[in-house]
């Protein structure tokens, strides 16, 4: 069950905590797919699609000044990862292409865990648009933060 939230993430809602652009370059796609994996031979094409979660390359171009765990108030000693998603509108990015990112928090929730502790869950939405303005993908975070014992 919900309760009232209270973490200092929850003033941040909706608000855009940093842009930046990110260019997309045909041989960090090309590194990123075999890093991953990913042998389909697209990815060493002369103008490949990015791979599914590439777009995760995107924090290596964050603002960290100050970092965005710093940002949202998180002690990092009581943090999990509670997932990633990517949602892709559209045709996939391209080598070439250079993409306007803006990062925010969508939603701030505080729950009980079955095992009785409290948590908080934070989802940072990041948007990646293109040069036109539409969204050319999203990637929605959902970062946990246990309580205090």
């Amino acid at each position: 069950m919900s309760a009232s939230v209270t973490h200092p993430a929850q003033r941040l809602i909706g608000q855009v905590l940093f842009d930046y652009d990110m260019p997309i370059e045909r041989g960090k796609i090309r590194e990123f797919a075999v890093a991953t994996g990913a042998d389909d031979p697209v990815y060493r094409g002369a103008n490949p699609p990015v791979p599914p979660t590439f777009l995760a390359a995107a924090m290596h171009w964050e603002p960290q000044d100050p970092p965005l765990a710093e940002r949202l108030g998180l002690d990092l000693s009581r943090v999990l990862q509670g997932g990633q998603e990517y949602v892709f509108l559209g045709t996939l990015p391209h080598a070439g292409d250079e993409l306007h990112v803006e990062t925010s928090v969508e939603s701030v929730t505080e729950k009980q865990s079955g095992r009785g502790g409290g948590m908080t869950l934070i989802v940072v939405l990041t948007r990646f648009r293109r040069p036109d303005g539409t969204v050319a993908a999203e990637g929605r975070a959902t970062v946990i933060e246990k309580a205090a014992s």
